[in-house]
C-alpha cells in the first residue's frame, strides 16, 4: 500500500509521533511533491505518490528513537504497516545525505548501504534537507549545519548535484519557484 498524506498522518498518530514531527513531515512532503512533479513535467518517470508518502512518513521512526537510527525504525514501522517496499526504502535511506555500509557499521546500524540510489530516494532525502521544522529554507543552511556537525558535506553537495543533473535545473530553485 502507498498511503495518502491523510493515511500517513493517521499512522504517525497511531505510533505516537508528536505534532512537531507531523508538521515537519507534511512540509517535507510539500517540497518532495514539487520536485517529483517537476521531474515528471520534464518527462522523467517518477513515482510521485510514493515520494509523497515516503516524505510524509520519513520521520515516523522518531516516535521510537531520536537518533540516526530513526530511519531504520521508521522503515520497520512502515513495513509492519504494509507500506509498499519502495516507500519503505525511501524512508530507510533519507537519513543524513545517506550512510554507507561502513558508516552504518560504525554507528551500530544494521549492515546495509543507506545511500539514496533511486531518483525517488534522492528526492525524499533532499526535500528533508530543505526543511527546518516546518519551514522551507535555503539548502545552504543545511550545508552549514552539516559542516558544524562534521557530517559528510561532500556527500550532501553530491546529492544536490545529482538531482540537478537529472532535473536539468537547480532543484532548490525549482522548489522556491513553486513554494513561497
Amino acid at each position: 500500500m502507498t498511503p495518502s498524506e491523510e493515511e500517513a498522518v493517521a499512522l504517525h498518530r497511531k505510533h505516537s509521533s508528536d505534532e512537531r514531527i507531523i508538521r515537519h513531515c507534511e512540509a517535507v512532503a510539500r517540497v518532495a511533491r514539487v520536485l517529483a512533479a517537476e521531474f515528471e513535467r520534464r518527462g522523467r518517470k517518477v513515482d510521485v505518490n510514493g515520494v509523497v508518502a515516503a516524505a510524509a512518513l520519513h520521520d515516523i521512526g522518531r516516535s521510537q528513537i531520536q537518533t540516526v537510527r530513526h530511519g531504520v525504525e521508521g522503515a520497520e514501522i512502515a513495513k509492519n504497516e504494509g507500506v509498499d517496499a519502495k516507500v519503505v526504502e525511501m524512508i530507510r535511506r533519507h537519513v543524513g545525505a545517506g550512510i554507507s555500509a561502513e558508516e552504518a557499521n560504525d554507528l551500530g546500524l544494521p549492515d546495509f548501504d543507506y545511500i539514496p540510489r533511486t531518483v525517488e530516494e534522492r528526492i525524499v532525502c533532499f526535500a528533508d534537507k530543505m526543511v527546518d521544522g516546518d519551514r522551507v529554507r535555503p539548502f545552504e543552511a543545511e550545508v552549514r549545519r552539516f559542516a558544524v556537525k562534521k557530517h559528510d558535506v561532500a556527500r550532501l553537495l553530491r546529492l544536490k548535484r545529482e538531482l540537478q543533473e537529472e532535473l536539468g535545473e537547480d532543484p532548490e530553485k525549482a522548489v522556491f519557484d513553486k513554494i513561497k
